[in-house]
């Protein structure tokens, strides 16, 4: 395997469970609502879906494990930010306060044990393919499935009656509800999805990235996440460029460290963090000039009774 080959097989796996995150993150925006539990969720399924995928000797058990754990943390925020209209930046907050907790009690009996990752597709003759067929033809699942994921959002969201309805949520959900629509189950159902993603992107972690569980594994990779969101003016094609932009960088500061660049290691391991906050600097002094952010996003809704 050339270095080359190497570093897009690397950039790929780092940013598999930023797109993943960042997707589901994506849908419960475009409903209007802000959710940064994100980190939470992810960690808890994490712990989760390895924990599933140890006990049962079954990847997909896992990854269906965490993505559970991450619905269910989700309906924890839905109850306060939905149901009790309290507000969504302190719930999320607070949401991930409790899953980092969350994850240390219920990941504390699988530290040290290891699984056997994810099998990676092989197709005899195009998986051969030299540089491209590795890439494209002999990756684990949760990368086709994380581009899969975000073509059916594209599709949902700009070529379905539903996803019209969504959208119409999160710009104005005042003439949403005045229309008929029951804004806050079609919130529901979104932070629901936000949340499973969440999860299986935290999953994928354990399950295919490092085949162990330890605790605090995603290293802020939620937080990215809702970076990503922003960074991708809220549509899904963006998202893959950002992801992939993250997870370059993720990747090529430990190549960098490797070659013996003189750049202080704590520096370089933060690059990803001071891109994020560049990024939200910039998109937020933009925001006056027509984001595309959704018009509601963020604000509660309490509809008549």
């Amino acid at each position: 395997m050339g270095l080359i080959e190497a570093i897009i097989l690397s950039v790929l796996a780092a940013s598999t469970p930023l797109l993943l995150a960042a997707t589901g993150e994506l849908v419960t925006e475009r409903s209007g609502v802000l959710n940064l539990g994100v980190e939470g969720m992810m960690i808890v399924g994490a712990a989760c879906g390895f924990g599933g995928a140890w006990l049962s000797g079954s990847i997909i058990v896992g990854a269906l494990c965490g993505m559970v754990a991450g619905i269910l943390m989700s309906l924890i925020f839905a109850l306060m930010a939905l149901g009790l209209a309290v507000n969504q930046v302190a719930t999320g907050l607070a949401l991930t306060i409790l899953g980092i907790g969350l994850s240390g009690l219920i990941g504390a009996g699988f530290v040290g044990e290891r699984i056997t990752p994810a099998p990676h597709l092989h197709i005899p003759g195009l998986s051969d393919i030299p540089l491209a067929g590795r890439i494209l033809f002999g990756e684990d699942g949760f990368i086709y499935l994380s581009i899969a994921l975000v073509v059916g959002v594209w599709w949902f969201l700009y070529r379905t009656r539903a996803g019209l309805i969504l959208r119409a949520c999160g710009d104005n959900h005042i003439s949403a509800h005045a229309l008929g629509y029951p804004v806050l189950r079609i919130r529901l159902y979104a932070v629901m999805f936000g949340g499973a993603c969440a999860g299986l992107a935290g999953a994928y972690l354990p399950l295919a990235y490092t085949p162990f569980f330890i605790p605090g594994m995603t290293a802020g990779r939620g937080w990215i996440a809702l970076a990503l969101t922003v960074f991708a003016s809220w549509r899904p094609a963006r998202l893959v460029v950002g992801a992939y932009l993250f997870g370059a960088v993720t990747i090529l500061q430990l190549h960098a460290q490797g070659a013996g660049i003189g750049i202080p290691s704590q520096f370089m391991s933060s690059l990803p963090y001071l891109a994020t906050i560049i990024v939200l600097v910039l998109l937020s002094r933009a925001r006056t000039g027509g984001s595309t952010a959704p018009a509601a996003l963020g604000t509660v809704f309490v509809p008549d009774r």
